[in-house]
């Protein structure tokens, strides 16, 4: 009896803390749901992506897999594959001319194999991606497309885990002016400054000039990346920026100039 007197006044605070703690698990297994979901259908966005180009292309022909993949995104549509993004994506390509390139999200290989036939003879594509169906399917693309492993590396683990590694994949000595000359993010937009800080701190932008592609489905992708480019204008300057894609140019051998 003592014991209801006692807790009585403390009810309506019970109540509440039970309440707030209820809407705090429903909101985690929302999120958590939502986040399954997503992997159930892009894992099966990848194995259609990659079946209807792996039974409808010419085998051993880069332009024939592209070609089907543009195919593909008539009835698909998607800002990782289609003629918009390939065509974006060749532009800065040819005007950057890269030789070592690091791609971060491989979702079906597509812009891979744009990447891969576009580069020189002696460049190299280092593609990163977390899930491994979509690395394995990717791969096969690129396989198929023509491309031998000579001319590109596919890493499955996370891009943080990733980063520190590349240079032995590169073959870049420290303290030369090697690094990569152009990098594509394509992954988690929240990875993208942590990322850009990793390569940094590595050394692996080349000093004289690298691109960095970032895909993005709306400005606050971008909020955090944009907020340190900003105050680096020795550094960086944002080059050219399209409705999916901002491309930022790094510098640090001399100063940037608009």
């Amino acid at each position: 009896m003592w014991l209801m007197v006692v807790s009585a006044p403390l009810l309506p605070a019970l109540i509440m803390v039970s309440s707030h703690y209820r809407v705090k698990v429903a909101s985690l297994c929302h999120r958590a749901l939502a986040w399954a979901l997503r992997l159930v259908r892009g894992r099966v966005c990848v194995r259609s992506t990659h079946n209807f180009v792996f039974s409808k292309c010419t085998h051993g022909k880069a332009d024939s897999v592209l070609e089907t993949f543009d195919l593909y995104a008539d009835t698909h549509p998607s800002l990782c594959i289609g003629p918009q993004t390939g065509d974006a994506l060749d532009e800065v390509v040819r005007r950057v001319c890269p030789s070592r390139v690091l791609e971060l999200g491989m979702h079906c290989g597509y812009s891979s194999v744009r990447l891969l036939r576009l580069l020189p003879p002696a460049g190299r594509l280092i593609t990163v991606e977390l899930d491994p169906l979509t690395a394995e399917l990717g791969e096969e693309v690129i396989m198929v497309a023509g491309f031998k492993h000579s001319q590109f590396q596919v890493l499955t683990s996370s891009s943080a885990e990733a980063i520190p590694t590349l240079r032995s994949f590169l073959d870049l000595i420290q303290g030369t002016s090697d690094g990569l000359n152009l990098v594509l993010m394509d992954h988690d937009p929240q990875q993208y400054l942590p990322d850009l800080l990793a390569l940094e701190r590595e050394h692996l932008l080349c000093p004289s000039g690298c691109s960095i592609l970032l895909i993005y489905r709306n400005q606050r992708d971008l909020r955090d990346i944009l907020g340190h480019i900003r105050v680096r204008p020795d550094c960086y300057y944002i080059k050219s920026e399209l409705q999916f894609m901002m491309e930022i140019f790094y510098q640090r051998e001399s100063s940037v100039t608009l």
